[in-house]
């Protein structure tokens, strides 16, 4: 049964409310003051509170306003009890949250009314955050499965360390690196725009295709050939409007090269040299996202790899953070900061990122889905 807190400082409008709440076979408590019933708000969580607007100490509105700052109790109905009948003290009392008022002298018809409308909001709002709860339950299994299907290190003659980091939204952040043959290391990142359900399934549906190699084993060696294909088979208009940027490369162990396509996906950073004095290359963004236009060709580049050199793939929004003064931390900052690490041989991961930015805007999260792939090559 739904409580109903009456607070009022008046015995006798404490048993008219009162006798009219329990005749509809509701569940009363009452308060005598303002402190009281602020206290029995708190151990009780009425549905609803019927409150007098002038009390001694502390007036109605000074109650209104603890109750709804406290977060047990905002979805509680506040309603106040007033002999005030001017617009500006409607207006008032509305602004410092209260849900409705009722005009002294009472009348039971309308309290009646009242605190039926009152209830049905309440649960309404009851409904609503529980349908909230199991929503965010579900995403955050979600998030746990994409997180699943995605490796986490790969050791050898090529070292590889990937982290990811889900976004409350549920992004579209994927990546895999996996040896095509003993001498060919395939490594991608895509992220999908956009977050959500949708971006998400985009994502894995992208993964399990390359993953299957239904291009056919072959075109895997060639990151622009993939893709082309990539852009045929997921046009925009045909995916919800949704596209994808993606970052492949191929690395020939006995050669030591990289050929890699970039499709409008942050630029890789690669560091070779000693910490003393690291040489600094990126990897620029080429050609367009993928699924804009059908009969668009994508271009691969090749690279020699110095030994001991690291590359860093990454998707955006390990840099896409807001500062206090309105502005994204950035890619500059970011490139920065791995050189800085590099060049102190200090740890490069997510975390590290953020406590960077954090040094420079307290509180600061990701609101992206974040991915960052450290290849340290031999």
């Amino acid at each position: 049964m739904q409580q109903i807190l009456v607070i009022d400082d008046d015995l006798v409008m404490q048993m008219i409310l009162k006798n009219t709440l329990l005749a509809q076979k509701y569940e009363v408590i009452v308060a005598k003051n303002a402190r009281e019933g602020i206290s029995l708000a708190k151990q009780h969580q009425p549905a609803l509170v019927i409150c007098d607007w002038m009390m001694p100490d502390i007036d109605g509105l000074e109650v209104c306003r603890q109750i709804k700052l406290d977060h047990s109790l905002n979805s509680t109905i506040f309603i106040l009890l007033t002999s005030k009948g001017a617009v500006e003290d409607k207006v008032q009392a509305l602004d410092n949250g209260a849900d409705d008022f009722l005009s002294k002298p009472i009348d039971k018809t309308e309290l009646i009314a009242s605190v039926r409308a009152g209830l049905r909001i309440y649960q309404l709002n009851k409904d609503l955050q529980l349908q909230k709860q199991l929503l965010e339950a579900e995403l955050a299994e979600a998030s746990d499965y994409i997180r699943s299907l995605l490796p986490k290190a790969l050791l050898g003659n090529v070292n590889i360390t990937a982290e990811f980091i889900p976004s409350s939204q549920l992004g579209g952040d994927c990546y895999d690196f996996y040896w095509l043959d003993p001498d060919h290391l395939a490594i991608y990142l895509i992220d999908t725009s956009g977050h959500g359900v949708g971006s998400a399934l985009l994502s894995i549906s992208i993964l399990n295709l390359l993953r299957s190699q239904s291009f056919g084993k072959e075109k895997f060696y060639e990151p622009s050939t993939i893709m082309t294909e990539l852009n045929r088979a997921f046009q925009m208009s045909q995916h919800n409007g949704r596209y994808f940027t993606m970052w492949y490369g191929v690395f020939n162990l006995s050669q030591s090269k990289l050929i890699y396509a970039n499709a409008g996906h942050p630029q890789g950073v690669l560091i070779a040299g000693s910490h003393e004095s690291p040489q600094i290359q990126e990897l620029p963004s080429l050609d367009m996202p993928i699924g804009f236009f059908p009969d668009i060709e994508y271009s691969s580049s090749e690279i020699l790899i110095a030994p001991d050199s690291k590359l860093y793939i990454f998707s955006d929004g390990i840099f896409e953070v807001m500062q206090k003064d309105g502005r994204i931390w950035g890619m500059p900052k970011f490139f920065n900061y791995l050189v800085e690490q590099f060049s102190l041989n200090e740890e490069i991961n997510a975390s590290s990122v953020l406590q960077k930015i954090h040094s420079e805007t307290p509180n600061a999260k990701f609101g992206d889905d974040v991915s960052l792939l450290q290849i340290n090559f031999p």
